[in-house]
């Protein structure tokens, strides 16, 4: 079946705005455009009625495509952080979703919506990321999303030092035993008793046998 003409009486994405006279299929058209009011038979006299109305959102969409424009070169290079309570091994008790994204912005002043950050999956763990921001289809961005401790960092530092504490000990163990072994070592060689010499007035036996059998004869 061919493809049909309706004019369209309200904004449609991916589609048209208002009194625009697009070309769709079929089904489309028959099972969503007009059942939802979202779009007519394309007369002469309903483009002519839509007429005034396409022109009040053509210049609507002109001032939110500059509103969009300024806000795209607000949140280039911008950086947000989040505090999250999270286990030793840095996972999430809660994680963070596009939607928390999106509302520190606005927090800050920044008119975004939650459907503009492109995160993909719900962050889990404690690092920084660089998320997405789609304000329409031709301006991109993307922020540096910080995920922190909620921790203070004084209270952080003691459990890592509590954590890091068995390990450094038994390290400290098994540095002291080739230690103590070598001294020991050194204490024994040196309580020793040391060999004497030779007294140089002592001679072999066998030399004394041999003077007195000569004394004999």
């Amino acid at each position: 079946m061919k493809n049909v003409k309706v004019l369209l009486t309200e904004n449609v994405d991916n589609t048209g705005i208002v009194g625009d006279v697009v070309t769709v299929r079929p089904g489309f058209a028959r099972n969503y455009l007009l059942p939802r009011g979202l779009a007519m038979e394309p007369t002469e006299e309903a483009v002519q009625r839509l007429a005034a109305r396409r022109a009040q959102v053509e210049l609507e969409m002109k001032e939110r495509r500059a509103q969009l424009e300024a806000l795209l070169e607000k949140l280039k290079d911008h950086e947000i952080t989040l505090q999250r309570s999270h286990n030793e091994q840095g996972i999430l008790f809660g994680g963070v979703t596009q939607h928390d994204i999106a509302q520190v912005l606005r927090d800050e002043g920044h008119t975004v919506e939650d459907r503009m950050i492109r995160i993909g999956t719900v962050i889990k763990r404690l690092d920084s990321y660089h998320i997405p921001v789609v304000l329409a289809s031709d301006l991109k961005t993307e922020i540096k999303l910080w995920v922190v401790s909620d921790k203070p960092k004084t209270e952080q530092e003691a459990q890592e030092h509590e954590q890091a504490a068995p390990a450094e000990v038994a390290e400290a163990v098994a540095e002291e035993k080739p230690r103590k072994k070598g001294k020991k070592a050194a204490e024994d060689k040196a309580e020793a008793p040391a060999k004497e010499p030779a007294k140089d007035d002592e001679k072999p036996k066998s030399k004394k046998k041999g003077k007195k059998a000569a004394d004999a004869e």
